[in-house]
């Protein structure tokens, strides 16, 4: 039995947590806040409820796996899910709306066409069977084994099949870049524009320069569906904590680690801000890389295969929304308002002068859930906009994201009891991520600079795990990393995934 130190309690560290656990190891978790879940935060008030972090569900399996191999009690036991249905509306900047259903590619296709026009569901529905092959070629290396040590392969090589276009006189052209994917392959709508760059700006990539691969994430949300939760995902944060303190995991929060212990070139333990040392025979750190980095000072531990260190990603400014009044009937659980200027947002999210563009796209999350209300008269709405990590947020910003969502919410103003936000300066002092900035799923091609570090580190011993790890960014993928740390600790450096 060996002794484990956990560092930080996010999803992916609870996740090795409770695997390691299971295999019959000692693990004690260290926490510097005074609460489990990381990104996955809550905020209450008056009895109303809202997630800080995600608020829906891609790739549930993955914590399904997490449960049937950890305990008798499976996932949906402990945590309430719901297919989301629609999985989404989108209204573009000519207000056109778009209801699209969940995990139905053909649906999707149909109600294209509908809102669209004839011929856009193909286009669309084409290039998702593109899709499909890029994710067959990298599921795998990206999501369900250790980053391989040749992870050039993977930077190198460009999964998606574009199509090639035919010039006179000139060399064919082809896609390279997401937004090359939507200029050549759909056509040029600029709706069904706004639509594929929606998944790279949600996820704080600039689709003008994000390799074709990001087609993978359009792909992975309209193929296996996205979930919600009763109560919110924080819920689900709740019942993975649960889980490893049925499986006899200790947590202690309140406790920041100052400093990992280094003897005979091999983590030892952890050093507490209090002074205490703690022994180990193993170290998960599930933080971010600049906290990490504080705690090896001078030493270099994350990069272990020299990927590509990750920079310049945005982060989120988020408010909530207090409303009185009974949710509409047939309201969508989730909208997309897209940006009337895409270039301008683009330029201010990814150019030199950052900023919050004057029609910022928004996410808006209206949950059909009696768990984060006070009572049926009340509704708790959710706003999330991509923005510049570093952002000092002004109240004329929270103004004009609060004047963009009026749009689909009726009444707004009129019904809003109170509203907090939560800007990338909160993000920063949650998380220790610079800036407040959000970790991006790792994609492949690019040369590299879309992978994340290993999850094994320079130093034997310690392991890396969470959204600034392979596999990168996300819920599934957080859980993916713990997984993929457990095995590696279990199983040593032969562990090549699940099978």
């Amino acid at each position: 039995m060996a002794r484990i130190v956990v560092i930080g309690a996010g999803l992916g560290a609870m996740t090795a947590a409770a695997r390691l656990a299971v295999a019959g190891h000692r693990v004690v978790v260290y926490e510097r806040g005074g609460t489990y879940g990381g990104a996955l935060g809550r905020v209450e008030r008056d009895g109303f409820a809202f997630d800080t972090g995600p608020g829906l569900l891609q790739l549930p399996a993955v914590y399904r796996d997490l449960f049937v191999k950890t305990g008798k009690e499976p996932l949906e036991k402990c945590v309430e899910l719901s297919q989301v249905e629609p999985a989404v509306r989108h209204v573009f900047a000519d207000d056109t709306a778009a209801d699209l259903p969940n995990a139905s590619r053909a649906g999707v296709g149909e109600a294209l066409d509908t809102a669209l026009g004839e011929g856009a569901g193909a286009r669309w529905s084409a290039f998702m069977n593109r899709a499909r092959e890029a994710w067959d070629r990298t599921r795998r290396p990206l999501l369900e084994e250790p980053l391989w040590p040749n992870w050039e392969v993977l930077a190198a090589r460009e999964p998606y099949p574009s199509v090639p276009f035919k010039r006179l006189l000139r060399r064919e052209r082809r896609a390279v870049t997401l937004s090359e994917v939507g200029e050549l392959e759909l056509g040029g709508d600029p709706r069904l524009v706004a639509l594929l760059e929606q998944f790279a700006l949600a996820h704080g990539l600039d689709p003008r320069v994000t390799p074709a691969s990001a087609a993978v994430l359009p792909y992975l949300e309209q193929t296996f569906g996205t979930w919600s939760a009763r109560g919110g995902m924080r819920a689900l944060a709740r019942a993975v904590y649960e889980r490893c303190v049925a499986r006899r995991v200790e947590f202690v929060f309140g406790s920041a680690v100052t400093r990992i212990v280094e003897k005979d070139g091999r983590a030892a333990g952890v050093e507490l801000a209090d002074g205490t040392v703690v022994d180990a025979d193993f170290v998960v750190a599930g933080v971010a890389p600049t906290l990490l980095d504080g705690m090896l000072p001078g030493t270099d531990v994350r990069a272990a295969d020299d990927v590509p260190a990750r920079s310049g990603l945005p982060s989120r400014l988020t408010v909530f929304l207090a409303l009185s009044g009974v949710r509409p009937e047939g309201t969508p659980l989730r909208t997309v308002l897209h940006s009337a200027d895409r270039e301008d947002e683009l330029d201010r999210l990814f150019g030199e002068r950052p900023g919050l563009p004057a029609s910022p796209t928004v996410a808006v999350l209206r949950p059909d859930d009696p768990d984060v209300t006070p009572d049926g008269a009340h509704e708790a709405v959710t706003l999330t906009v991509t923005v510049p990590a570093h952002l000092e947020v002004t109240p004329a910003d929270v103004e004009r994201v609060i004047a963009r969502a009026e749009a689909v919410v009726p009444d707004l103003r009129s019904r809003l009891l109170w509203h907090e936000v939560r800007t990338p300066a909160d993000v920063a002092d949650a998380t220790g991520a610079d800036g407040g900035a959000v970790p991006a799923p790792a994609l492949a091609a690019a040369d590299g600079t879309l992978l994340h570090p290993s999850n094994s580190t320079r130093l034997q011993g310690l392991y890396a795990v969470g959204g600034w790890a392979h596999p990168g960014g996300g819920l599934p993928h957080a859980g993916m990393s713990g997984t993929l740390v457990a095995g590696l600790i279990v199983e040593g450096p032969e562990f090549r995934g699940s099978q």
